[in-house]
C-alpha cells in the first residue's frame, strides 16, 4: 500500500464510477482496477460492491474513506512543511543583537525577513561579548549581530557598516559640540563605563578614546546596555560614550556629541551550516 494508492481509492470512493475516476486521475479503467484490485488483496478485505451499472463502498470501504481523508490531508500538510523547512521557507532562526540596534537597524531588518518569508518564527536574544561565540558554535543562535568581527575560523563574518562613537551627555549638559570635548573638560566628569567583554574589540575601542584625550576616566559605574546607561545619563549620573545608534531612540532625552571614531556592526554565522534557511536570510543583507 502506498500514497498513490490510498488517492486511487480516495478517488473513487467520491466518485462511485471507474470511467470518471480514471480520467480524473489520468490512467486508464484497467490500471485504476487493478490499484484497487491490489488494495484490496494486501487488505484482506472488499472495499467496493461492483457489478456492471453500479459501484458502491462496502461498510469497511465507508470507514477507511473517513479515516484515511483525514490522514491523507494530515499527510500532505506535513510533506509540504517538509518541503518548506527543505526550501528554507519555514522554521525557526535565533538572532543575537547587541543593544544598539533595538531601535535603529534591527526591525528594518525583521521587516526584510518577513518580507520573503511570513512564515518564519524568529527568536531575538541579547548577550555578552564571549556569549555570541559559543552559542553560535553549539548551534543555540543561527546569527549573532555584534560590534565585534569574529576571528574562529568556524565563523563567518561581515562588516555591515560603520558609525561614529558618541559622548552621550545630559540635555543641559555644558558640552554642545565637539570642540567643547577635551582633556581638560572631561577630567571633570564622572563616566559611566562600558563593557564589551574578555577580549571585545570594542572595548579596545573605547580605550583608544581615552587614549586620544589623555584620560583615564574611573567610575561607580559600569554596565554592558546603552539602553540601561542612557536614564542614568539622563538623570545627570554621569557621561559615556556609545554608538550613534541610539540617538535614533534617545535623541531628545539626551545629546550626542559625535567625535572622530567609529565603530562597526558585523553580522556572524557558522560557516558549514547546512540550513537553507539560514543561507537564504544571508542573502537579504550580504
Amino acid at each position: 500500500m502506498d500514497i498513490q494508492q490510498l488517492k486511487y481509492f480516495l478517488a473513487l470512493a467520491n466518485e462511485l464510477h471507474f470511467w470518471n475516476t480514471a480520467e480524473k486521475m489520468s490512467i486508464t479503467q484497467s490500471a485504476l482496477s487493478r490499484h484497487i484490485m491490489s488494495l484490496e488483496s494486501e487488505l484482506g478485505l472488499q472495499l467496493f460492491v461492483r457489478n456492471k451499472r453500479n459501484v458502491k463502498l462496502t461498510p469497511a470501504g465507508e470507514f477507511l474513506k473517513e479515516k484515511w481523508k483525514a490522514e491523507l490531508i494530515q499527510f500532505e500538510a506535513i510533506q509540504k512543511h517538509a518541503l518548506q523547512i527543505h526550501l528554507g521557507q519555514y522554521g525557526t532562526v535565533s538572532i543575537a543583537h547587541p543593544d544598539s540596534i533595538s531601535s535603529f537597524f534591527l526591525p528594518d531588518f525583521i521587516k526584510k525577513i518577513y518580507a520573503v518569508f511570513p512564515k518564519l518564527k524568529i527568536e531575538l536574544l541579547q548577550l555578552t561579548y564571549e556569549q555570541q561565540e559559543e552559542y553560535l558554535k553549539n548551534y543555540k543562535i543561527d546569527l549573532a549581530f555584534s560590534r565585534e568581527e569574529n576571528q574562529s575560523p568556524l565563523i563567518g563574518s561581515k562588516n555591515l557598516f560603520s558609525e561614529n562613537l558618541c559622548m552621550v551627555v545630559p540635555i543641559d549638559h555644558h558640552f554642545k559640540t565637539t570642540d567643547d570635548v577635551t582633556n581638560k573638560t572631561l577630567l571633570t566628569q564622572k563616566f559611566i563605563l562600558t563593557t564589551g567583554g574578555a577580549g571585545s574589540s570594542y572595548d579596545s575601542l573605547i580605550a583608544k578614546v581615552y587614549k586620544h584625550y589623555q584620560i583615564d576616566p574611573h567610575s561607580h559605574i559600569s554596565c554592558e546596555f546603552g539602553s540601561t546607561i542612557i536614564p542614568l545619563i539622563r538623570n545627570g549620573l554621569g557621561i559615556s560614550i556609545l554608538p550613534q545608534s541610539y540617538d535614533r531612540q534617545y535623541n531628545n532625552e539626551v545629546r550626542f556629541i559625535p567625535l572622530a571614531f567609529t565603530t562597526s556592526l558585523y553580522i556572524n554565522w557558522r560557516k558549514d551550516d547546512p540550513n537553507t534557511l539560514i543561507s537564504n536570510i544571508l542573502e537579504l543583507i550580504l
